[in-house]
């Protein structure tokens, strides 16, 4: 048993020093992080509805909460003043003809519960302002006017919040494993993309990025160069008829960054191929972005996609999402290389050059003139 827990242990200890650091993370997130900001953080208070649209939903509600709660003591506070300077409150022993700014304002709890009820038009019509104090008619304008600047900023802010097409990305997924195998007569870098909803996404347009550290001819090292990815489909990569799970492909020729690699080398690459999928939201007409990445790990060379679309007897077409990031192993060249030189050869074998079927056969001259 304790053999079992250090095998166990020393297999986790191995995997995460073999883990390599993201950019991207599956789910589309950056892992990115700024320092030494020479900039100051009032900026982020200039584009304060970005920043409030950004913030994480616990840090938004709180601000919501806060914002009400903290505007409603405020203003009871000025009630409570209000009240205290035209001396209306009990302790003053106010005469019967005492006509006060505000009805039944005892204290500052029931201070407190008029902002509430002026803030928010509750208005239960026990607390009320009279026209004894101009003072106090202008704090019950002012603080209407403020409410209704609030409520309609927090309200915009939650609904924005919650339309946002990052929402929609998360029903756009894509396969847990890249493949590489041959399509088409050519080796393709395989991806499969689904879209979990029956909406469609206009104008969607698929690329990538392959980020590794190079080192340029002067010496300089760049930790995130990026390589344009050219993803296709079969109908090309822009306007995708993205109602069924797609395949995109990107084809390993010369200009490929995958033309070096092989089979047996491709885990001791240092790459993250990042996938982007853009496209407009068709309900909302907003622009969406879904990201996702794959590092040499999750490159499987040598297998291809399991069929997924089928057709039912009914005449309806039925995706299977079981097989959605299944591979099959099928025979693949080990690398882009060779398959150049075994189509160059059987090229070369059609137009005669290096011909194994030719057979040179010596003949031995002799002479048959009889003197």
């Amino acid at each position: 048993m304790f053999n079992y827990l250090r095998k166990r242990f020393t297999s986790h200890i191995r995997e995460r020093s073999r883990r390599r650091a993201r950019l991207v993370s599956k789910d589309g997130r950056c892992n990115i992080e700024f320092g030494n900001v020479e900039q100051s953080r009032f900026v982020f208070l200039i584009d304060i509805w970005t920043t409030i649209l950004d913030l994480r939903w616990r840090y938004k509600m709180t601000i919501f909460i806060s914002a009400f709660l903290g505007s409603w003591f405020l203003f009871g506070l000025l009630w409570y003043v209000v009240a205290y300077i035209h001396k209306d409150l009990p302790e003053f022993n106010p005469s019967i003809n005492h006509t006060p700014c505000v009805e039944n304002i005892n204290g500052l709890t029931s201070a407190f519960l008029f902002s509430l009820e002026t803030q928010v038009t509750i208005g239960y019509g026990f607390r009320c302002v009279t026209e004894q104090c101009a003072t106090a008619i202008f704090l019950l304008i002012f603080q209407s006017i403020l409410g209704v600047i609030i409520n309609s900023f927090m309200c915009g802010a939650i609904l924005a919040k919650i339309s946002r097409s990052k929402n929609r990305a998360k029903t756009i997924t894509f396969s847990k494993n890249a493949v590489i195998s041959k399509r088409g007569g050519k080796l393709c870098l395989l991806i499969r993309v689904a879209n979990l909803r029956k909406s469609l996404l206009i104008g969607s347009h698929i690329y990538g990025k392959l980020l590794k550290t190079t080192i340029t001819p002067e010496g300089e090292t760049i930790i995130l160069d990026q390589v344009n990815i050219e993803f296709v489909v079969d109908a090309g990569n822009e306007n995708l008829f993205f109602i069924s799970p797609l395949t995109i492909y990107h084809i390993i020729d010369k200009n490929s960054p995958f033309f070096h690699m092989a089979a047996e080398t491709i885990l001791q690459q240092d790459f993250e191929l990042v996938v982007f999928l853009d496209g407009t939201v068709e309900a909302t007409s907003a622009t969406c972005q879904v990201r996702t990445s794959y590092i040499p790990e999750e490159v499987l060379w040598g297998y291809r996609f399991a069929p997924i679309v089928s057709k039912t007897k009914e005449g309806k077409y039925r995706v299977d999402f079981q097989n959605f990031s299944k591979t099959v192993a099928v025979e693949t060249p080990h690398c882009a290389f060779c398959l150049y030189n075994e189509k160059e050869a059987k090229a070369k074998e059609k137009k005669g050059y290096n011909n194994p079927g030719f057979v040179l056969s010596e003949v031995s001259e002799t002479s048959d003139t009889k003197m």
